[in-house]
């Protein structure tokens, strides 16, 4: 079981500009946040959507899983479900944003792929569909910090332990979702997900 989702806010550019935040630079420290591991729904499951909002927005990633010597030993996809109204309003108020970011089936995962050594992780596409919609697409070579920059800095810095996860950011294209969506996610020629919202 995932104990610990250590997540990347505002990785690339495009996405900070969406939300009217400024763009990190690339020797600047990445921005973690820590989301609980029992937030995630597994691959194929039904996302309950909570009671205290209804502006719910997908965010698409590349999640890496730390192995027994904290180097990446799985990949899969997944989404970083964000209370958006939620979040300005703990953003304006300077509160952390747990809330907005780790409550119930907050984390959507894909299933767990062993990381091949050959994969460039500075090399992957990956996407989400929303009802056969097309919504978000990226690559991980527009990350301001590359993946083993974000690796080096979490396990140097926080309690890091095997089978956490690594949440690398999310491209343009967050939107929100609803109950009846139908949301499948991929990195292109490695793992495919889907779930449902209810």
């Amino acid at each position: 079981m995932i104990r610990n989702i250590w997540a990347i806010g505002r990785n690339y550019g495009a996405h900070a500009k969406e939300l009217g935040n400024a763009v990190p630079e690339k020797d600047s420290d990445p921005m973690v946040f820590l989301k609980a591991g029992s937030s995630i729904v597994e691959n194929g499951g039904a996302i309950r959507l909570p009671s205290f909002t209804d502006d719910i927005h997908h965010e698409c990633e590349v999640a890496l899983v730390f192995g027994a010597d904290l180097q990446f030993s799985h990949i899969t996809v997944a989404l970083d479900l964000t209370a958006r109204d939620t979040q300005h309003k703990l953003k304006s108020a300077g509160h952390p944003w747990t809330l907005a970011k780790s409550f119930k089936d907050s984390t959507a995962l894909g299933p767990l792929v062993p990381l091949d050594k050959k994969v460039d992780l500075q090399g992957l596409k990956f996407g989400l569909t929303v009802n056969g919609e097309t919504r978000q697409t990226g690559t991980t070579s527009d990350m301001i910090h590359s993946a083993e920059k974000l690796r080096r800095y979490v396990i140097d810095r926080f309690p890091v332990v095997e089978g956490d996860l690594l949440l690398t950011g999310t491209p343009t294209g967050v939107a929100r979702i609803q109950s009846g969506d139908q949301m499948a996610a991929q990195i292109e020629g490695i793992v495919q997900a889907n779930w449902s919202v209810r």
